[in-house]
């Protein structure tokens, strides 16, 4: 699982409350973390692939989104990845292990692989939160008609420029000016534990902000699209609203634990002796919940998987097949004459209003499309009540 405690356990001189749920159980707290990640892994690759019997998607317009979905899952399955490595050296090697808790020992590659492996995990949890974060401002640009598959490089940049800078930055301020001398003061810890939670919160935030904010532009859409405001159209609108809750949903049961964890740990850090009895219950709390983060973190990828697209069977399709395009059949006459466009006249199109509203309903078919991606009936109810559709 992902947290910053991991980054503070590679402190030979670390703080009472690391040393309470780092050394609580390790053998079962690793096999815990192998148990998950593997399974919330191949779950995930398995959502991925493609099925038997599976459509193409029908997709209008190539979306930023649907990258930004699979970039999330890549991030998952990434992490997942270290969760494994890093729990399978602590449990096959607790010897190798047991040498970070040496003072000025001279082997390093403990603590290079303590930090190594803490870093690996905390950067890509991090970029999938802040691929999360980017989703939520693309859906919202995409109804507002003001992004694309060009703002994808804009994404990048944001993403991976935050989430390295962020990662090293409180990597650095942690172990200053070396690991020997780390967690000696709040001002070593502090910075590290917000350059952390940082994206997590802004999650947590902003993005039940901006989903709120992209259901209402789906609604007004829906509505001006023929002036009416039909069943299938309320129940599309639903079913993205639907889905964002969904997204937000996974995201709070696998991260909230750790925030509660967070809080009830900087509580005993604060106690002059952890130890007390009157902090017995406080303590069990802690343990819990670092049980509890060992099984969740690593099983986001799988259940943001279940958000995004639904359960997609275990049919799984090897085979190597070109992609084809699902095209609608049409007339050899009606091929020839709307094969490709033909260049607009400014002049004529402005004064035929009904050009327009179908130019703008077909903008706003492949905008909703875009948000409901992945999900088949919503698809096809957008297709046939689009006036694109009637009119073929």
């Amino acid at each position: 699982m992902a947290s910053p405690r991991l980054e503070t356990y590679c402190c030979p001189n670390r703080d009472a409350a690391t040393q309470l749920v780092v050394n609580f159980q390790p053998e079962v707290f690793c096999g815990v973390c192998i148990g998950s990640a593997s399974v919330g892994l191949l779950l995930t690759i398995l959502q991925l692939l493609p099925k038997k019997g599976q459509t193409p998607r029908k997709i209008l317009k190539a979306s930023s989104s649907s990258t930004i979905l699979l970039l999330i899952s890549i991030c998952d399955i990434l992490g997942g990845l270290g969760i494994i490595f890093r729990s399978s050296i602590w449990l096959g090697f607790p010897g190798f292990i047991a040498n970070i808790s040496v003072v000025n020992g001279t082997d390093m590659w403990p603590s290079a692989f303590c930090v190594g492996s803490a870093m690996w995990i905390q950067l890509l949890y991090s970029a999938g939160f802040w691929w999360l974060f980017c989703y939520a401002v693309d859906s919202y640009l995409v109804i507002r008609r003001s992004a694309g598959l060009s703002t994808i490089v804009l994404y990048h940049m944001m993403t991976w420029g935050l989430a390295v800078l962020l990662c090293v930055e409180g990597i650095a301020l942690l172990y200053y000016p070396s690991l020997s001398s780390c967690e000696n003061g709040l001002e070593h810890a502090i910075p590290h534990y917000v350059t952390t939670y940082v994206p997590l919160l802004l999650v947590l935030v902003v993005n039940p902000v901006l989903f709120r904010r992209t259901v209402s532009a789906v609604a007004s859409l829906l509505k001006g699209r023929q002036g009416i405001y039909t069943e299938n159209e309320r129940r599309l609108g639903t079913e993205i609203q639907i889905r964002f809750f969904k997204i937000m949903l996974v995201f709070v049961i696998c991260w909230s634990s750790n925030i509660i964890n967070e809080s009830l740990l900087f509580y005993l850090e604060m106690q002059p002796d952890i130890n007390d009895m009157p902090l017995k219950n406080i303590r069990s709390a802690a343990l819990i919940t670092w049980i509890i983060m060992g099984v969740l973190n690593p099983m986001q990828g799988f259940l943001f998987t279940l958000a995004f697209y639904g359960w997609t069977g275990c049919r799984v399709d090897l085979k190597w097949r070109k992609s084809e395009i699902p095209w609608v059949s049409l007339s050899s006459s009606t091929v020839d004459e709307n094969a490709y466009p033909s260049p607009v006249n400014y002049q004529t199109s402005v004064h035929d209003p009904k050009k327009i509203s179908s130019a703008d309903s077909q903008q706003t078919d492949e905008a909703i499309s875009m948000l409901s991606e992945g999900n088949t009936s919503s698809d096809e109810r957008l297709t046939r009540s689009s006036p694109i559709y009637q009119g073929w």
